[in-house]
C-alpha cells in the first residue's frame, strides 16, 4: 500500500462540473443536480483502501449531521475497477447500500472527474461554498488506521465556519491515504 498525500486544490478554484454514473440509482447525476446553496462536500473514497474503511462511519455521521444543515454530500470512487474489482459500480452500490449511504456515491470511470479535482488519494476531501469555490481541501482529521479513531475534526471546523459565515483557516492539512488506482 503506497502512502499519497493530497494534492491541495488551490483555495479559490471553481468546481469542475461533471455528470456520472450513480451506481445505486444508475442514473447519471452532475454537480448541478447536486450542488447545495449553503455549501457541497465532494469526497474520492473507494471501497478497498484501508484509509477510507477506517473513517467510513465518521463520514456516514458527519454527512448525517450536516445535512441537516442544508450541505450537500458527493462521493466519487475513480479507481481502476478493471484492476481493482472490488471497486466495480456493482460492489459500490453494495457498500453504499449495506452502509446507508445518505450521499450518492458515484463512478468515475473515466478518471477525469480525479484529474480535474486534483485528487490522488482516498479519501480526498473537498468543500466549496454557495458559489462552487474551493473553500478547504484535505483530510478529514488526523485519524488514521492504527491511531485513536476519527472525529472529523478537520471538516467539521470547516464546515461550522462556512455555515456561520467565518473565515475558514487557510492552514490546512493534505489528507493521506491510498493512492487512487490510475488506468495505463
Amino acid at each position: 500500500m503506497a502512502i499519497t498525500l493530497s494534492a491541495m486544490l488551490p483555495l479559490g478554484t471553481r468546481a469542475p462540473d461533471f455528470n456520472l454514473l450513480d451506481t445505486v440509482s444508475g442514473k447519471y447525476i452532475s454537480l448541478q443536480d447536486l450542488k447545495s446553496p449553503r455549501g457541497t462536500v465532494i469526497m474520492f473514497i473507494c471501497n478497498h483502501c484501508p484509509f477510507v474503511k477506517y473513517v467510513r462511519s465518521e463520514i456516514i455521521r458527519i454527512a448525517a449531521t450536516y445535512k441537516e444543515k442544508g450541505v450537500a454530500f458527493i462521493a466519487i470512487n475513480s479507481n481502476d475497477a478493471d484492476a481493482y474489482p472490488e471497486d466495480s459500480p456493482k460492489k459500490m452500490a453494495a457498500i453504499a447500500q449495506s452502509n446507508k449511504f445518505s450521499f450518492p456515491y458515484l463512478f468515475d470511470e473515466t478518471q477525469k472527474v480525479a484529474k480535474a479535482y486534483h485528487a490522488v488519494c482516498t479519501p480526498d476531501f473537498f468543500v466549496f461554498d454557495k458559489d462552487l469555490r474551493c473553500v478547504y481541501r484535505g483530510q478529514l482529521d488526523d485519524a488514521r488506521p492504527g491511531n485513536s479513531g476519527p472525529d472529523g475534526a478537520d471538516i467539521r471546523a470547516a464546515l461550522d465556519c462556512l455555515l456561520e459565515g467565518k473565515p475558514i483557516n487557510p492552514n490546512q492539512k493534505p489528507s493521506m491515504g491510498c493512492n487512487i488506482k490510475w488506468k495505463y
